[in-house]
């Protein structure tokens, strides 16, 4: 089967960075699916992967973890879905990734695809869509709703780099959901205008001081935080801005120490959000991630949320995915890269 990966971690400008090749073609077995790959979508994660994972010497990395797919043939231990079927997952850490023709991937972690959806509109939500929902009701605790309700809930997020991957769907999300009042941080128009239209009540600018900005508003304090890029540099201001009892959930890493300690004369609480963990290990309510994808779909279709979409690179070979590597490592991407077919 054709698919795209590496022998060495090496610089996105090398041309042997991620590479065209040819693997033979995975079995399905107990819980697993055989997916046959139809779009993906580029996450940091497949970068950061990339800089630091060496694979064995002889062997090829691939990488990329959010699909969609035609699932091909079954494990004998599944009984959610059957041949035919459309899906759409991010996978596991620990195995082969999407950017093969081919995919195996358990049962669990799989949602149906939107019907509402073309394949690549579709790809660009998985790994995203379940940090988010992880994020917003496992960590932050915000207080779910029935979809679509403009009851208020009193809570106040602000989420920071909301024009990113995890951003544009976290802002959906929580406004079809929740009854949270929404601040988000963009420094350019685009990336403004985009987290408006995503959800966010309010915009500030995280190139100047954000406290200032934030009680101009007058909408009161900030209880909940969702810290999506550079918590270092904004954790002293987050303990700041945040009520006695707020919460902080960051799924970055940070350069610098943080100084939890200063979060106690508040009772802050800090969370660390990783969707990898329950597949990683194996976890008791694995399915969750399941059932979660499926209940994105149903908010998909009902015309809740909407795809993050921001560029479509074309058909999923090395020379495309170099390209999507090096316009994510440069940090401004708005919404997510996909691409489609090889």
């Amino acid at each position: 089967m054709k698919a795209v990966g590496y022998r060495q971690s090496l610089p996105i400008t090398d041309p042997n960075s991620l590479m065209d090749i040819e693997l033979p073609q995975p079995v399905a077995t107990g819980h697993d699916l055989l997916v046959k790959v139809r779009a993906i979508a580029v996450n940091p994660v497949d970068f950061k992967v990339r800089q630091r994972a060496v694979p064995a010497d002889g062997e090829y990395k691939v990488l990329g973890w959010d699909a969609v797919g035609e699932v091909v043939a079954t494990g004998d231990k599944v009984t959610l879905f059957r041949p035919g079927d459309v899906v759409f997952y991010a996978g596991d850490l620990n195995r082969q990734g999407s950017n093969a023709e081919f995919q195996l991937v358990d049962e669990r972690i799989v949602g149906r695809k939107p019907q509402s959806l073309s394949d690549a509109e579709a790809a660009a939500l998985p790994l995203t869509a379940i940090t988010a929902w992880e994020m917003l009701f496992e960590h932050l605790g915000i207080r779910q709703q029935d979809a679509g309700s403009a009851e208020q809930s009193g809570e106040v997020m602000l989420v920071i780099g909301a024009a990113g991957g995890v951003g544009s769907i976290l802002l959906q999300l929580a406004r079809a959901l929740t009854g949270a009042t929404l601040i988000a941080t963009a420094s350019r128009q685009s990336s403004s205008d985009w987290v408006k239209k995503l959800g966010a009540h309010h915009v500030v600018d995280h190139t100047k001081a954000l406290q200032p900005q934030i009680e101009a508003l007058g909408i009161g304090p900030v209880t909940h935080v969702a810290s999506l890029h550079r918590t270092d540099s904004y954790f002293e201001t987050f303990i700041e801005l945040l009520a006695p009892f707020g919460r902080i959930a960051m799924i970055d890493d940070p350069a610098a120490p943080l100084e939890v300690m200063k979060m106690k004369p508040k009772s802050l609480s800090l969370h660390i959000e990783f969707m990898f963990a329950r597949s990683m290990f194996q976890a008791a309510d694995m399915d969750e991630q399941g059932k979660l994808l499926n209940r994105l779909s149903d908010l998909v279709d009902q015309g809740l949320v909407q795809t993050t979409i921001g560029k479509n690179l074309g058909t999923i070979n090395a020379e495309h995915l170099c390209t999507a590597h090096e316009e994510l490592e440069s940090g401004r991407a708005i919404g997510k890269i996909v691409l489609e077919g090889f």
